[in-house]
Order: C-alpha cells, then sequence, then structure tokens
C-alpha cells in the first residue's frame, strides 16, 4: 500500500484555481461528520516573499552618503536631503536611506520589528535568472542536480508529521522549485475557486484526461485513512469559508495586485486554522534594464506594492504577529552604475527585508563597503558579503526551531549573522 508520504512524493499535490467547480464529491464526502480540529494553534510561521528579477537593493535601501554611487548613477542617485524638489530618501541610520514608495515600513523599522540585510547574495556568481532562482530555491547554489527546494526540506525539518495538506502552501499558479520534494506542499492561486490535480508522476501528465477519481483509484485505497481526518477537515474548512467575501480585520487595506491577493489568501489560511507552517509567495517585475525611475516609475511601483502589501499582510494579522515572521529572497541585485537607458543592468549582491516580533530589527545587518570600484565584484556589482543561505537558516533555526542545517543547506558551514533575536 502506498504511504500518504509516498502517494505525495509521487504526484506532488496541488490545488489550482482553475474554474472547474470545487471539491470532488468523494472527498467531501469524506470528511462528513468530522469535528473541526483546532489542532494547530500557535504554530510557528514562516513566509517568503521571492521577488523574481532581481530587485536593485542598492536604490531600495540606498548607501545615500557613497559619492562614487552618486557618480555613476546621475539619473537615479536619491538622496536622503530634506528640502530639495524631490522627494528624499527615508534616513534609516544616517548612512542607508530607505526608499520613499517603502515610507510604510519605517514604523516597523523603528519599532526594531524590520530587519533589513544588505550585501546578501548567492556565492554563484551566475547572472542567469533563471539559474541564480534555482540555485537560491534549491539552497545549493553550486548543485544544479539538487532535486529538493529548502522550503520543503524546511517541512520535512519541522518536527512532526504532517496533519494536514496546508503544511506548506504556495499562493502561486503551480509549485514553486522551493517546495519541491517529498514532504507535503501545495500550490493554490485562489482559494475561492479551486479543484485538486496531481503534478509530477506518470498518472499526472495524464491529468488532463482524467478524473481525480482515476487517479485516486491508481494509488491506494487507503489514501484517505492514510491522509488521515485532519487532512480532509482542512479541506471541509476551505469548501465553507466564504473567501470570496473576506473582510480583512484592522482597516487593512491590501493592493489590488498579485502579491496582496496572495497575501491576503496566506492571511485567511492562517486564520482558518488550517496547519499552516510555511507559506510562499512572489512579486515580479523587478528586472528594470529600462526606465527605473528614481520616486516615480517601475521601481518605485514595485517596492510601493511589496511594502503595502506585507503591511496590509501585517496589519490583517495583528492577533497573530507573534507566530508570523516575513522575509523577502531575490535572485541577484543590480550593477551599481546605470546603463545608457535609465536603468540597471544584472549585478550580485541585493538586499532582503525581514519582518517580525522575532527579528533584530531597526537595523541594516550586513557588510556594505564604500563603492570605490576597486571593492566592486568584477569592478562592477555590490560584492556578496552575506551568503543567503545564512539568512534564511537563522530565520529557520530561530523562528521555526528548526536545527539541522546540513540538511536544509547541505553545502553549507557558514555563520549566522544576528538578524534574529531568541534562541
Amino acid at each position: 500500500m502506498t504511504s500518504r508520504r509516498g502517494f505525495i512524493k509521487a504526484g506532488g499535490l496541488a490545488l489550482f484555481g482553475i474554474s472547474l467547480g470545487g471539491i470532488p464529491g468523494f472527498l467531501a464526502d469524506a470528511v462528513a461528520g468530522t469535528v473541526a480540529p483546532g489542532l494547530f494553534k500557535k504554530r510557528k510561521i514562516m513566509v517568503c516573499i521571492f521577488q523574481r528579477g532581481a530587485m536593485d537593493g542598492l536604490m531600495a535601501v540606498t548607501p545615500f552618503t557613497d559619492n562614487y554611487l552618486k557618480a555613476v548613477r546621475p539619473n537615479l542617485f536619491m538622496s536622503a536631503a530634506q528640502g530639495g524638489k524631490n522627494k528624499p530618501l527615508i534616513d534609516l541610520d544616517g548612512r542607508f536611506g530607505l526608499h520613499p514608495s517603502m515610507a510604510v515600513f519605517e514604523q516597523m523599522f523603528r519599532e526594531k520589528r524590520l530587519g533589513i540585510v544588505h550585501g546578501i547574495g548567492s556565492p554563484n556568481n551566475t547572472r542567469s535568472h533563471f539559474d541564480a532562482q534555482d540555485f537560491m530555491e534549491s539552497g545549493t547554489p553550486f548543485n544544479k542536480g539538487t532535486e529538493t527546494g529548502w522550503l520543503n526540506r524546511a517541512v520535512g525539518l519541522l518536527g512532526h508529521e504532517a496533519a494536514t495538506p496546508f503544511q506548506g502552501v504556495s499562493l502561486t499558479s503551480s509549485l514553486p522549485r522551493s517546495f519541491y520534494g517529498e514532504n507535503p506542499a501545495v500550490a493554490i492561486s485562489n482559494l475561492a475557486d479551486f479543484n485538486i490535480q496531481l503534478r509530477g508522476n506518470q498518472a499526472g501528465a495524464n491529468m488532463a484526461s482524467k478524473s481525480f477519481e482515476d487517479l485516486y483509484d491508481q494509488t491506494s485505497s487507503g489514501l484517505l485513512k492514510d491522509t488521515g481526518k485532519e487532512s480532509f477537515e482542512a479541506i471541509k474548512m476551505l469548501q465553507k469559508t466564504d473567501t470570496k467575501n473576506y473582510k480583512p480585520e484592522y482597516n487593512a487595506v491590501y493592493p489590488n495586485t498579485a502579491l496582496g491577493n496572495s497575501l491576503k489568501q496566506i492571511a485567511q489560511l492562517i486564520k482558518m486554522d488550517v496547519g499552516l507552517e510555511v507559506a510562499f509567495a512572489e512579486s515580479g517585475g523587478w528586472d528594470t534594464h529600462f526606465n527605473q525611475g528614481t520616486e516615480t516609475g517601475i521601481f518605485a511601483r514595485n517596492v510601493n506594492d511589496l511594502s503595502n502589501s506585507i503591511m496590509a499582510f501585517w496589519t490583517d494579522l495583528s492577533k497573530y504577529q507573534d507566530e508570523v515572521t516575513v522575509m523577502t529572497m531575490t535572485e541577484f541585485g543590480r550593477t551599481v552604475a546605470q546603463n545608457g537607458t535609465g536603468g540597471t543592468d544584472h549585478g550580485r549582491a541585493s538586499c532582503n527585508f525581514i519582518l517580525g516580533n522575532d527579528v533584530n530589527g531597526g537595523l541594516v545587518h550586513g557588510i556594505v563597503n564604500p563603492l570605490a570600484k576597486e571593492n566592486l565584484e568584477d569592478g562592477r556589482d555590490l560584492a556578496v558579503t552575506t551568503d543567503f543561505r545564512a539568512v534564511f537558516s537563522e530565520v529557520a533555526n530561530k523562528h521555526l526551531g528548526i536545527h539541522n542545517d546540513k540538511i536544509l543547506f547541505p553545502d553549507w558551514a557558514g555563520k549566522q549573522i544576528g538578524v534574529m533575536r531568541g534562541v
């Protein structure tokens, strides 16, 4: 008989918003008569947001006292000086300034609940979006053959067998590389209108022509029993909840964007107590080769969406904030110098943001040396001085209680940097 984990490993359970009309009847029948779970309260939850396209960390959090940066970005450099005609950077510490379109982050920084890591990136110097994203999501930057993603491994290291299929959830149309692996994970593009499909094996390849019941019959008649009533109670909760008319709490207003909608649905899952512990969302449009802009333009719109979406989520979850940490990531940064089309090209290091009540916030962590040419990687890029695994592992260690870095990041033996508080 195929075990639940074996079934999910082979099939890769994924829930897609594809307008096919709710939950299959035999699954709905399977949950009839079960009691509300109430099993998952007070579990810690890590929410990861991937900024695809490579965010310009030097514009998001600018070392505004650096004269070299000012010289090589004549049209893109932003100042923290007050009283000019342009909107100034938000001076964080006398050296680094936050982009004004991220103003909603300032209070969290001052309250020491938002930490920033600068100079973060991969030790692999590829400037290919595909490769860099793959390396970051697998957590093995020099091994293309890694089959699992670091978030899937994190789920497996939580210390308890999943009693729900919603332990690891990605609010995306397909399962991201981060969640590949043998541990339970689902992709949900829309809570309000979803169906169940399979991915990854021969049965999954034929899913367009076969019903879920057919695929189920090919695996194991014991699947429902092995999965346990908690899994199907969670599915029943999704079925019964009026997700279309969800009302955020505390006057939180989510941007009507892909990221805003994803985080709103993650908030719903957290409040529904379906056992969510690791969540994933993504934000696109960060590949700013042309007309990047400064206080307005493509970049300003992107960081405004990122920060406002995160802060709406944080406000909405006021009663749950002690349990939640949010962390952003991006595959690499942009060149120090602007290019000839008012943008920046593929670079190396960037920055990321970590929000939570157990974050060592109010600081710009990491090392950003003066941007003189001799300090730049390949003479052109902000050098990577913090391996992304140092930060990802610390958040997982301190927030989720995962303490096996040899499995979480098998090729890494570095040191953490102090971005989290607590034990």
